[in-house]
């Protein structure tokens, strides 16, 4: 049975709260023809079978051909045999009725049966999910290459009922502290509304840096109906029947996911640590501008710092400095990193390297890399400088504010170089591997680009006000 065209990405159950406003707005159409689908219907060998693999029952009839399973099957709608190739001894063959005609599949199994992409505990479930993929694809083929033409995502109409709902729902809050932060309001008093809800909620909100994010689909079985949130419609299948953004939510189908706009919103509750996690998805879910940990570590290197020799350049003990990294992830911006729980200034700045080391994508993405690099090549300082100046440009806003007020601290360091001996070429040797990762995962590469890497870093604190 040809992979469900929706069944390679994910969602999530709806909230009680999201079930209780439901609009007018979801399409009942594909609920319905997953309603009439052919059930499966088991046909059993009457006698034992020899040599019948263990994960198979009584539907499995053996060495038998093509024509002995059709008459098996009758021509009776969900009717399904399993059988053993005459022509491949030790391959299997899924028989199965439908649109009156007899469909062979072959069949594997890996701990879990499957056909295609999917894979499910049971040949029963592989069997009602094969039929259902198979009656709504085809009675509805042409309307589900429409789905994506007139989409709610983006129905006027449809967002201000949301942004009611939510203003109904934050002003319950009105009597909780105003201190909170926008991220930590939405978290108490919308968490149990749907993700489209929350992004409507979130879009209007002028406090919210509108920094672009792509959403992070991956495949999710829904338990229950789903409706799609971007084009209103039934997610048919039995499992993973569409994908859900694992930072904010959203469940759509998968041909619906390339038509979403990069406007993930990350919801608070789903970002689990501070290290290790996208830096936009960090910011977004915070809704701050840059880390925290960045300001955090920062804040506390200039108000005790600037002066100690050899700073950034020494390094702090390593498991304090984990001892760091575990409190920011526990704790968030709550973080005491203050003298009194750590003395060593060098602590703080290893946690912060460790913290730009351990992004998944760096703060000088693998995209804009290579051409950082080749802008340090550049021979002519102005030229160069040009250069660098243009593909800062591409970086993602995110990433650019952040780099940006790193080199203002950067080059507040170096102003303090009488007392810290740290230079901008000296804080390059440092920063560059931290800031800059190559694409490429090679010795090779990285030894013949270090220099370059410090260069850039020099290049950024020493020309932070023009550059920026």
């Amino acid at each position: 049975m040809a992979a469900s065209s929706n069944s390679s990405l994910s969602g999530s159950s709806v909230s009680s709260d999201a079930e209780e406003y439901q609009p007018p707005i979801w399409k009942s159409y594909l609920y319905q023809l997953q309603q009439e689908a052919p059930r499966p219907k088991r046909i059993i060998c009457p006698g034992e079978v020899e040599n019948r693999p263990k994960y198979y029952g009584r539907e499995f009839h053996g060495i038998i051909s093509r024509e002995q399973a059709d008459e098996l099957l009758g021509g009776v709608e969900g009717a399904y045999i399993l059988r053993e190739s005459q022509r491949q001894p030790g391959c299997y063959t899924l028989a199965l009725r439908f649109g009156n005609q007899t469909l062979n599949y072959r069949l594997f199994y890996d701990g879990k049966h499957f056909v295609g992409e999917k894979r499910f505990e049971s040949i029963h479930d592989l069997v009602t999910d094969g039929l259902i993929t198979l009656y709504v694809e085809t009675k509805a083929s042409e309307y589900i290459s429409k789905m994506t033409t007139n989409p709610i995502y983006e129905h006027i109409g449809y967002a201000t009922l949301l942004r009611e709902k939510v203003s109904r729902r934050l002003s319950r809050s009105k009597n909780e502290s105003r201190k909170t932060s926008v991220a930590n309001e939405e978290h108490t008093a919308v968490e149990k509304i749907s993700s489209l809800v929350r992004r409507a909620a979130l879009t209007h909100n002028d406090n919210h840096f509108n920094y672009e994010k792509t959403h992070n689909f991956k495949v999710h079985t829904f338990r229950g109906p789903h409706w799609c949130e971007y084009c209103a419609n039934f997610m048919w299948g039995l499992i993973a029947q569409g994908v859900r953004c694992s930072d904010c939510g959203l469940n759509v189908h998968k041909q619906c996911s390339k038509h979403v706009p990069n406007d993930c919103q990350p919801d608070l509750k789903r970002i689990k640590k501070v290290y290790c996690c996208d830096l936009t998805t960090l910011v977004k879910a915070h809704n701050t501008q840059r880390p925290m940990v960045v300001d955090i570590c920062i804040r506390e290197i200039e108000a005790r710092g600037l002066k100690s020799e050899g700073l950034y350049r020494v390094s702090g003990f390593t498991e304090h400095i984990e001892d760091v990294k575990m409190a920011f992830d526990r704790d968030g911006e709550k973080a005491d990193i203050s003298a009194n729980i750590y003395p060593d200034i060098n602590i703080i700045t290893g946690a912060l390297k460790l913290y730009f080391r351990d992004l998944p994508i760096p703060v000088i993405t693998y995209d804009t890399y290579p051409k950082f690099i080749e802008a340090a090549k550049i021979s002519n300082a102005d030229e160069r400088l040009e250069a660098v100046h243009e593909v800062l440009m591409l970086l993602p806003p995110a990433h650019y504010e952040t780099l940006r007020y790193l080199m203002i601290h950067l080059k507040k360091v170096t102003l303090n170089e009488k007392d810290n001996f740290m230079n901008a070429e000296n804080l390059g040797i440092v920063f560059g591997p931290t800031l800059m990762r190559s694409p490429e995962d090679s010795t090779l590469t990285t030894l013949q680009d270090m220099r370059y890497q410090k260069l850039i870093v020099q290049i950024l604190i020493e020309n932070e006000d023009v550059l920026f």
